[in-house]
């Protein structure tokens, strides 16, 4: 270089780029792996299990979430503890279970790490369900509302079912272990609920707080301390520097498994609703139905008018139709019934409205069970059915008769063929009676029909 010749120019250096930081790798377990299809897994098989008993459900806030509850603990229960041993198994099926023990983290910080996204994608699938449920029956209810508390122990006791099956899945090494793990779960959570002790509401899938009946104030709280009490407990024994630690879990859910075993069916108290009824009272007997059930009314009034239109004029007669718990009073009869759902009522409206009037004529003459004398007797017999078929026929007692009397003419019985004989001639004969006089006849039978003498039932 010549000493006229320019100093050279100096570049700068390129700037050199961030390294990014490495995603946490709970973010990882969220977005890959098991995880994801677990939760997929629960909300299938949840919404086909709910999807086939909507019958059974839609219409009733309370039913609703008790066949919720029912499914989540049956099937989601098992699902998500196998879902958890599969997860925890993971290392072992990978072989990298050594690697992963000289990870720097701590063992209870890797164990959350590879469970929690499991349990949370198991709630995220039950509460996809839970939502679409109460959407489904929603169209269907007149009043209450659902409860956030059940749904809450059920996400619970989802969770901890996934953390103890991650727990058996890093301690058990065989590869049918998840599969195992779930029958033994589905039979350890269904058997209790057949049985009557107190102890059978240790098992979630026993729960009774819907329907007519709704949770006392720490229910939730007690389910929720025994199931994820047990959890808590198995983890931390496994996975915690200080083993004694899991104690304490231990220790609150041994006391909240007391408790829910020596309360029983105490922790459940009468819906304020299920006390009260909407009537309709411009009809006569009034018309009652339980204040859960209010949209039901117009259906039942509908149901009931024909046989209302038949006893016009008529004295003697209940006051009204009642539909609450426990035995009509003196002057009422007894609403037929409306529950369980799925037989009676589907979606808000009845199955077969003259059957259901039937049973509403028959609910107005009282039972007969209880006197021996008059349901012996042929005479008070024939009266009391002549009674209910004019108030409401059926085709299916017609078709009785019929069927009767064709396999009777088969076998040539001529006493069976005389005794459908007779049953239609007297309801001919209460049919063939001038307006006034059946009214007034109706009247003086109505005045027997809680005796339990024949000869005081009239002459037909």
């Amino acid at each position: 270089m010549t000493a006229n010749a320019p100093a050279p120019v100096a570049t700068p250096a390129a700037p050199i780029a961030a390294a990014r930081p490495a995603p946490h790798p709970l973010r990882s377990e969220l977005r890959r792996g098991s995880a994801p299809w677990a939760g997929v897994a629960v909300a299938v098989t949840l919404g086909i299990a709910l999807a086939g008993k909507a019958p059974r459900w839609q219409g009733s806030w309370g039913e609703t979430q008790m066949m919720l509850n029912t499914v989540a603990a049956l099937l989601g229960g098992p699902l998500a503890a196998a879902a958890g041993c599969w997860q925890g198994g993971r290392e072992r099926r990978r072989r990298t279970d050594e690697l992963r023990a000289s990870a720097a983290r701590a063992p209870l910080a890797q164990f959350l790490t590879a469970s929690l996204p499991t349990a949370g994608w198991i709630v995220v699938g039950y509460g996809v369900v839970a939502a679409g449920t109460l959407a489904a029956t929603w169209p269907y209810t007149s009043a209450g509302r659902p409860l956030l508390a059940p749904m809450l122990v059920d996400a619970a006791f989802l969770a901890a079912m996934t953390l103890l099956g991650h727990v058996v899945g890093r301690l058990v090494a065989w590869r049918a272990a998840a599969p195992a793990l779930a029958v033994c779960c589905y039979l350890l959570f269904g058997i209790p609920s057949y049985g009557t002790s107190r102890a059978r509401h240790l098992s979630p899938a026993s729960a009774e707080a819907m329907g007519d009946m709704i949770p006392v104030w720490w229910q939730p709280v007690a389910a929720i301390t025994w199931t994820g009490g047990l959890a808590a407990a198995a983890v931390l024994a496994y996975a915690a520097r200080r083993r004694s630690t899991a104690l304490l879990p231990l220790a609150a859910a041994a006391v909240a498994g007391v408790v829910v075993a020596q309360t029983g069916d105490g922790m459940w108290r009468p819906h304020p609703l299920a006390q009260r009824q909407v009537c309709d009272t411009s009809v006569r007997p009034h018309i009652c139905v339980n204040a859960l059930r209010p949209g039901l009314l117009p259906e039942v009034r509908n149901a009931l008018a024909p046989l209302q239109e038949r006893l016009d004029g008529v004295d003697n007669l209940p006051a009204r139709f009642e539909d609450l718990v426990g035995e009509p009073g003196p002057d009422e009869a007894q609403l037929p019934m409306l529950t369980p759902l799925g037989w009676i009522v589907v979606r808000g409206e009845l199955t077969d409205p003259e059957q259901y009037a039937w049973e509403g004529a028959a609910a107005i003459m009282g039972s007969h069970d209880a006197c021996d004398a008059r349901a012996e007797d042929e005479r008070a017999r024939r009266v009391d059915m002549a009674v209910t078929d004019w108030l409401a026929p059926v085709p299916v007692r017609q078709a009785s008769e019929r069927d009767t009397l064709e396999l009777a003419g088969e076998a040539g019985d001529e006493a069976a063929i005389a005794h459908v004989e007779a049953d239609r001639a007297v309801r001919a004969r209460l049919a063939a009676m001038p307006d006034d006089e059946r009214r007034e006849w109706l009247s003086r039978y109505f005045a027997t029909v809680h005796s339990c003498d024949p000869k005081e039932v009239p002459a037909l």
